[in-house]
């Protein structure tokens, strides 16, 4: 993806959770040099990895499929083997229409998706084999808001407005936003986008960034490399 690119989808993206109500914590306005200059003061954000992300997974065409969120809040993975400290994690992300969050699963986190607003957000489900792979066969039972949902093997789940659906580890799933755009929640344990996301097929979490522009706000990716 070009910064271009990156930089017009975080202005798109920050106006459409706006007319939702929804408000980004201070630290999302902050400008790159802001975050260089204050590094020190920061390293709770970025050691975390919270802030904007915005991926095409590798495959150069965003708007068929790829995602736009924003990590607010998240523990470290270390804290859940003691089961003390921070152990939960909080996003915000936009499903455009008809854009894919390709089938993945993880093997720690489990998730709340909570439809904000916008479209129908479907999401499909399979159950995990013994092997981790996808079970083409088994059920898939899902809670929704507490009420149990039975669906066949690659059943299409749709969310509604204020719906959600708790995910637990091994489930797979795709999704993507139906009728409009939507804005999704997510309330997890911690999450790890480096080492917990198992992929249906071979590709990347993260974008490659064409330097064709200076960066209006540095992603997590960016991290690394603008903040030393």
């Amino acid at each position: 993806m070009q910064r271009s690119e990156v930089n017009e989808i975080l202005a798109q993206s920050d106006s459409f959770i706006k007319s939702h109500g929804y408000i980004l914590p201070p630290f999302a306005y902050f400008s790159p040099k802001d975050m260089q200059t204050r590094k020190e003061d920061l390293t709770g954000i970025t050691n975390a990895r919270m802030g904007w992300d915005i991926t095409d997974y590798g495959q150069g065409k965003f708007d068929e499929l790829g995602l736009f969120l924003f990590t607010v809040r998240n523990g470290f993975a270390e804290d859940l083997e003691t089961g003390k400290g921070m152990l939960y994690a909080e996003k915000i992300m936009i499903s455009r229409k008809d854009q894919i969050s390709p089938m993945h699963r993880h093997n720690i986190k489990a998730e709340d998706i909570i439809n904000r607003g916008g479209g129908d957000l479907v999401l499909e489900l399979f159950m995990s084999d013994p092997n981790g792979d996808i079970d083409e066969e088994a059920e898939v039972n899902v809670p929704c808001d507490g009420i149990s949902r039975k669906l066949k093997a690659g059943g299409l789940l749709k969310l509604a407005p204020g719906e959600s659906v708790t995910l637990l580890p091994g489930v797979w799933h795709a999704f993507w936003g139906e009728k409009a755009d939507v804005l999704i929640g997510e309330v997890s344990t911690v999450n790890d986008d480096l080492t917990d996301n198992v992929f249906h097929e071979k590709i990347g979490r993260f974008s490659q960034i064409e330097e064709n522009e200076a960066p209006k706000h540095l992603l997590v990716s960016d991290y690394d490399k603008w903040i030393k």
